[in-house]
């Protein structure tokens, strides 16, 4: 097991900051979908998360470890909930700016997660191992919000066709 870290510092304070901004712009923005189709949408992103971590970050692969250690921590359930909030705003605001084609979207949004996920390297939450790195995350940013939208077309029609009419 690879320890980077036994302290409470920048990794864990990182980690809760986001996910209390995400839960607080959730609270505070109007609301646009059902609570069923909401938590659905918060839950995809948790989902996400924990799929990925635990395909790419455990043995055989191991291509990163999260959080202080490589083993399983209780900050590490956190980081993976904080991604609740981030896929709940990527469909809010899919939903909400209907103007921007939705290639462009999901381009600007998976820059904006390798953005983040920058921050969260430089904040230690994220250790690079075995030659892996920040750029291999952007297709799979790429990947994952394309079938995000896939899953936005099943929960909101009225939305998704009014989309599709503005584009065409």
């Amino acid at each position: 097991m690879k320890v980077y870290d036994n302290h409470f510092n920048l990794n864990e304070w990182f980690i809760i900051f986001g996910l209390c901004v995400g839960l607080l712009a959730i609270i505070f923005l109007p609301k646009r979908f059902s609570k069923k189709t909401s938590i659905v949408f918060f839950t995809c992103g948790i989902f996400t998360g924990l799929f990925f971590d635990h395909s790419l970050s455990v043995q055989p692969v191991s291509y990163y470890d999260v959080n202080d250690n490589s083993s399983y921590q209780m900050m590490d359930f956190l980081s993976y909930i904080a991604y609740g909030p981030i896929s709940y705003l990527f469909y809010y605001f899919y939903d909400r700016l209907q103007k921007i084609p939705t290639p462009t979207y999901i381009l600007l949004c998976s820059l904006f997660s390798t953005g983040l996920e920058w921050l969260s390297v430089q904040a230690e939450v994220f250790h690079y191992n075995h030659g892996y790195t920040l750029y291999y995350s952007f297709p799979i940013y790429l990947i994952v919000q394309s079938c995000w939208l896939v899953l936005y077309v099943r929960f909101c029609k009225d939305g998704a066709r009014s989309r599709v009419n503005i584009q065409n």
